[in-house]
């Protein structure tokens, strides 16, 4: 048996505070009590759990953070933020750190999750909901080339048939308001 090296960590509260300045998030009252980690869906495939990677935002490790599969990870079902006893939006959060890693230009380990954040944002701002037929055809076209839309048609085909997804996209009635929004958030999705 052998004992691990712990490893050592210089806090660096400037980025602890840019990261709260951004989010609008208070990640210094985060006590670590784990109800965001233990009712998360998706732990099973983070590299680094929710409470963990806001003590690494406490301790201003936001490069490392940045580059963690977990932000990616993230279902954003805002389960976490529903848990936390201090009121910290961690899925909000996430998307902050999301973000921050697209202004930075760092890749997400998961190529494909960013392509789809930016579809579905896409049908969203053209439709004012998601429309599924157009989100995944455009999902896989990007992430897989026409091959790969052409080896989901039959599975399209099957749940066309069986009334899952329409042919033309329902628009609500506020697209305005919809557009409005992201206008104001600043996205050029």
């Amino acid at each position: 048996m052998t004992a691990e090296t712990p490893l050592k960590i210089a806090p660096k509260a400037s980025l602890r505070k840019q990261v709260e300045e951004l989010s609008g998030q208070s990640v210094s009252a985060c006590f670590q009590c784990q109800k965001c980690t233990n009712g998360c869906p998706v732990t099973f495939a983070m590299d680094i759990m929710p409470h963990k990677l806001i003590r690494l935002i406490h301790l201003g490790q936001v490069d490392l953070v940045l580059r963690s599969k977990t932000i990616w990870v993230c279902a954003s079902c805002e389960t976490c933020t529903t848990r936390c006893p201090n009121n910290i939006d961690i899925a909000h959060l996430m998307d902050t750190l999301r973000q921050m890693c697209q202004q930075k230009g760092i890749k997400s380990p998961h190529q494909n999750i960013p392509v789809f954040h930016k579809e579905f944002l896409s049908s969203i701002k053209r439709h004012g909901r998601m429309n599924e037929l157009e989100m995944a055809a455009m999902y896989t076209l990007k992430s897989t080339g026409p091959a790969g839309l052409v080896k989901q048609a039959n599975q399209g085909r099957t749940m066309f048939s069986k009334g899952k997804i329409k042919l033309v996209p329902y628009n609500v009635r506020q697209k305005k308001q919809v557009k409005d929004i992201f206008k104001k958030a600043g996205g050029k999705r």
